[in-house]
């Protein structure tokens, strides 16, 4: 699979879970990848270490997320390398649980300086380095569209902010040919959300398809978008939940 060979692609928030499945295949379809990790050090080094290994071109920075600098840098450091950038997929998240009476403002500062605050510095950073055909790609989440449970009010804020950015944003850099989209995972079997957990029946429970996502389903849409398929697709919404929200 060659569809991206010769592009420059940035995952933050790449070494596990969909940010690792993102990175590995755009890898496999011939991008050079760059993946920012906050903690994960090791993570994020076994999947470069995966990705070299099967061929593919691979780097891991540091950058926590809630660090201006270091999101600006992060973007920095890649088109130093590459000279450019073609794909950035604004993965990073956090999820503090709460209802609206429970959560603190230190909560919000954090979940919207990680989720919100940051994806607006990586695109803009990102897209003075992005050439005609860029494409910007934003993780956000089925929440954004449904809320069946209390306790989800900061996600979710930040995450329906994601919509309105991405819509705005596709008028901004439509002239220049890069496309803005954006994903909206629901039940992804992962270490933060596993599909064997104790809360996988209730989740299951509103699927009209009952199976959690493979972060690899996730993977396929944005390798899609960032191809030469979704070159006229932008200011989009792409919901993967098992018909969560059908």
């Amino acid at each position: 699979m060659t569809s991206l060979k010769n592009k420059v692609a940035l995952v933050t928030g790449g070494s596990r879970g969909i940010g690792a499945a993102i990175a590995k295949r755009l890898a496999d379809e011939g991008a050079a990848v760059a993946v920012t990790y906050s903690q994960s050090k090791a993570k994020a080094e076994a999947l470069v270490a995966e990705i070299t290994k099967g061929g593919g071109r691979a780097l891991a920075i540091q950058a926590d997320n809630r660090d201006p600098d270091a999101v600006e840098a992060a973007v920095g450091a890649v088109a130093e390398k590459h000279g450019r950038i073609d794909i950035l997929v604004n993965n990073a998240g956090v999820f503090d649980a709460g209802t609206v009476t429970e959560v603190t403002a230190d909560d919000f500062d954090r979940t919207m300086d990680v989720n919100v605050k940051a994806v607006f510095l990586a695109t803009r950073a990102a897209a003075a380095h992005m050439p005609e055909g860029g494409r910007v790609i934003s993780i956000g989440s089925n929440l954004a569209q449904r809320v069946p449970w209390p306790g989800m009010s900061l996600y979710v804020l930040s995450k329906s902010a994601l919509v309105g950015f991405t819509k705005a944003v596709a008028r901004d850099l439509g002239p220049k040919g890069i496309t803005v989209n954006i994903v909206h995972p629901g039940s992804t079997d992962t270490d933060m959300n596993p599909a064997d957990g104790e809360l996988a029946g209730p989740q299951r429970g509103l699927m009209a398809i009952p199976r959690f996502n493979e972060a690899s389903d996730v993977a396929g849409v944005v390798a899609w978008l960032a191809g030469p398929d979704g070159r006229s697709v932008t200011g989009a919404e792409f919901t993967i939940d098992g018909g969560t929200n059908a």
